[in-house]
């Protein structure tokens, strides 16, 4: 499945090396993720992109992923002014305040066993949604939760990607 470049694409290969670091930080706070996909530039197509994004997701250390997860704000918090994480969270905007307040204390205690910020797609899911996921990998030993997180990041990873790469030139 091949597509071709789009003008997003083209683009984003073109950047100087420090703009094209940018914008890849933009999409994920690891630096270590951020340098491979710089070196496998340029991309003949998204695919390519998502794919070598994949990969490098795929081997980041806990460390990585610890740095990758600072970058995010908290469900139902999105960082003020920050259009992704707003959109991204769309699902909590509706939310009751007692929904809200829940997901707050499930924050929290979720950030006490584990050491970091629940990460979560949160791209079309409700508030209930993700309430119901924290309850349920709150459970999870810290191996299996940093492999749920490795999985969670790379599918926000490829949504921020494909954003950057379908913006017009």
């Amino acid at each position: 499945m091949t597509s071709t470049s789009t003008p997003g694409l083209i683009r984003f290969n073109a950047l100087e090396q420090q703009e094209a670091l940018a914008e890849l930080h933009e999409a994920c706070a690891s630096r270590t993720w951020a340098e491979r996909l710089l070196a496998a530039r340029p991309y003949a197509s998204a695919e390519e992109l998502y794919a070598a994004s994949d990969a490098a997701t795929d081997e980041l250390t806990a460390a990585d992923l610890q740095e990758a997860m600072a970058g995010h704000p908290p469900i139902g918090r999105p960082k003020p002014g920050d259009p992704t994480s707003a959109r991204e969270q769309r699902g909590m905007a509706g939310a009751s305040e007692e929904l809200k307040a829940e997901m707050l204390e499930l924050n929290l205690a979720y950030q006490e066993k584990f050491g970091h910020v629940f990460l979560i797609c949160a791209t079309g899911r409700t508030g209930e949604q993700m309430r119901d996921a924290v309850k349920e990998r709150i459970g999870n030993s810290p191996e299996q939760e940093r492999e749920i997180v490795r999985t969670e990041l790379g599918k926000i990873n490829r949504i921020r990607l494909a954003r950057l790469v379908e913006e017009e030139a």
